[in-house]
């Protein structure tokens, strides 16, 4: 398979270092806006398929020129949410497939934010689903850790677990240090910021997508494999706008174990604007207040180092079982950070988030995954992704009782 990956930050070299040890790669094009990020991912792996490359993700014809140049047959799309649509159409637009780890981004319903939905997560793309499907080229949108590997555990709670779900609650938490910095986010400060403030989604077979105000409807959610108990909070993601597409359920939810100093800067950072992605002028610039902070924060790439701990995602599930009994069951998938340093030099929220795509990347390959149209991760069978990541060397698992 011959690829082009678009964005060399923290996650896109880690898919650069996973994609190494794979021999259905037959060429990657590592790309990005920066020519020595690029560069610098493909000579950690000394892998003579993989080569560098400057584009800039806003520029559909660059882009394109630069799939048909290397003759790729598939776009990894590895920026933040801002390039999701260009990446997409140019993709479209060039005859190849693609696949992303975060959607097109939401805009809050103007009257209502925190009772009604607005622009969804995801609807720019699915607005397009009938070209990509007339095209006959598959768009898999969301296949990164979360989206992606918690959407694979819904499709394979509905086809072995249960005979009924009652909610489909993706939880995610951690018990990661970083050592010398009292604020440091284990992945993208633009990212996090986007799906912290925004209204999260919660989704009811009765009532649809809904809304409700940030951080709402904290729980205790207790972690395994010695994580523990961590407080957990409505976020807007992907997954609530995902899995009801294909996997029947009366409720869909996304918790994140943020923590109360965490939730404290995220609320500061927008009462001060300092979350607004709308440029304002400093002397004789303009510069957007988030993309300050961005650059003010440490590069999550960067982290590994010094970061201790494990990172944990998983969905909880509730319903019937295939006995006619009641059943909750927590599907899930921790990384060790030592563990993804050593093995990987890569951190372990990056490394979680890029093994995902790796392992879809082979299953097309492959012809295990086939599809078109504008597809999330639980349109497919999770069976042969489940034993693939296995494979990989960092398996799953599934704890009875929720």
């Amino acid at each position: 398979m011959r690829i082009l990956l678009v964005g060399a930050g923290g996650v896109g070299s880690a898919v650069a270092a996973i994609a190494a040890r794979r021999p259905f790669v037959e060429r990657l094009v590592v790309s990005d806006y920066d020519p020595a990020r690029a560069e610098k991912a493909v000579a950690a792996t000394g892998d003579p398929r993989f080569v560098a490359a400057r584009v800039d993700a806003s520029d559909e014809a660059a882009v394109r020129a630069l799939l048909a140049e290397h003759r790729c047959e598939v776009l990894l799309n590895a920026t933040d949410p801002r390039f999701v649509m260009p990446l997409f159409r140019a993709a479209l637009a060039a005859g190849v497939d693609y696949l992303d780890m975060a959607m097109s981004l939401s805009r809050p319903h103007p009257e209502q934010p925190w009772s009604k939905t607005g622009v969804k997560l995801g609807d720019e793309q699915f607005a397009l689903a009938g070209e990509w499907a007339a095209a006959g080229r598959l768009a898999l949108v969301g296949i990164g850790v979360e989206p992606g590997l918690s959407d694979v555990f819904a499709r394979y709670a509905a086809d072995h677990l249960f005979s009924e779900i009652d909610e489909l609650g993706v939880r995610d938490g951690s018990d990661l240090t970083v050592r010398g910095h009292d604020f440091a986010p284990s992945f993208s400060i633009w990212t996090t910021i986007e799906e912290c403030l925004n209204p999260p989604v919660v989704w009811e077979r009765e009532r649809g997508w809904y809304t409700t105000e940030p951080f709402s409807e904290p729980e205790v959610f207790d972690f395994p494999e010695g994580i523990g108990p961590v407080e957990c909070v409505n976020v807007e993601h992907e997954e609530v706008l995902l899995m009801p597409r294909w996997v029947d359920a009366r409720r869909v939810t996304f918790k994140y174990g943020l923590g109360s100093h965490f939730i404290e800067i995220l609320k500061v950072l927008h009462e001060t604007g300092l979350d607004s992605t709308t440029p304002v002028r400093v002397g004789d610039v303009e510069v957007s207040p988030r993309d300050v902070v961005a650059a003010a924060l440490p590069d999550p790439a960067g982290l590994g180092e010094l970061m201790t701990g494990r990172t944990c995602a998983g969905l909880w599930v509730s319903g019937t079982g295939t006995d006619g009994r009641p059943r909750q069951v927590y599907l899930y998938h921790v990384v060790d950070n030592a563990w993804s340093m050593a093995e990987y030099g890569a951190q372990a929220v990056v490394w979680q988030t890029a093994v995902n795509p790796v392992v879809a990347l082979e299953l097309l390959a492959t012809g295990q995954w086939r599809g078109s149209g504008v597809l999330g991760p639980e349109a497919f069978d999770a069976v042969p992704f489940l034993e693939l990541l296995t494979a990989y060397g960092s398996p799953w698992g599934l704890r009875d009782g929720g």
